[in-house]
Parts: C-alpha cells; structure tokens; sequence
C-alpha cells in the first residue's frame, strides 16, 4: 500500500518511528515532512499529504502532530479525505470499520511510539464494517451521505 506520512516538529520521532515500521512490513511510504533540519508547520504537512490522496498517488495517510487534531482539522479539509484524530487501537479499529478513514491522524504528546505502530497496523489491516456486520448496509450508507455533503458543499 502506498501510505503517505507527515508530521511538524513536535512529532518527526513519532513519525520515523512508524514509518520505519510500516516500512519493513513492505509499505510504500511517502514521506512529506517534516524531518530533521526541515521544520513544517503542522497546516502545511497535512496539505501535502492530503493532496496526494487526492491525486491518487497515496491510498492512505497517517500524520502527526503534537496531539493530532490539528493535522486532522486542515487534512478534513480537501474533498475526498476522511481524517480521524485517534488515541487508541480502539479508535484506530473503528476509524476505519465505521467512518472508512483514508487518513489517522495522532499525537506525538499523547501516542507512544509502540502504541502508535499497533494503532496504525490495526487501521491498516481493518475493512470498512469489519466486525459490524449487522450495521454494514446503514455504515456504507452513512460514509455515502458524508461524501455527498462533502460535495455539496465544494460546489
């Protein structure tokens, strides 16, 4: 899966750290910044990364910042994204299961690193309605109706 991966300056160790590790499960990654002696501003990192779901050339997109709700705020901007702000496997399961997120978003002050891994695994691994099959047809419907208001209000 070709995965693009960003963070601000509060969260490049968080970053590289998942990003090492969805790496050596054979993940392409595509890594926007921030890194080391390039800082970028948390609005910048998550526009990158959520133009390239946009253009095809990522599937997904996992961002972090120092609490993740800021690149989750500016990624929910571009049509076709579905951010979502995570701080458990949990959340990270059912990001995917009931909402159909193309990007998880997480914090660097709030997600250790190896917990970070788990959630992005388990995001990665987890179908839309996965283990909610009784509520499929009405999950499949509601991430519809989200793309038509997201449509409609583009227009």
């Amino acid at each position: 899966m070709r995965i693009a991966v960003a963070a601000d300056p509060f969260a490049v160790d968080l970053k590289d750290a998942v990003k090492e590790h969805l790496e050596a499960k054979g993940h392409a990654i595509l890594d926007v910044g921030a890194t080391r002696g390039l800082e970028m501003a948390y609005f910048d990192a998550a526009a990158e990364a959520a133009k390239l779901i946009q253009q095809g050339r990522a599937d997904r997109a996992v961002l972090f910042c120092g609490t993740g709700a800021g690149m989750a705020i500016v990624a929910n901007k571009f049509s076709g994204v579905c951010a979502v702000c995570v701080e458990s496997v949990f959340a990270a399961r059912m990001a995917r299961a009931i909402n159909d997120a193309n990007v998880l978003t997480m914090g660097a002050m709030i997600v250790a690193p190896w917990m970070a891994k788990e959630m992005a695994d388990v995001w990665l691994e987890t179908a839309h309605t996965q283990g909610l099959e009784p509520f499929a047809d009405f999950l499949k419907q509601a991430v519809e109706k989200v793309r038509q208001v997201d449509a409609a209000q583009r227009r």
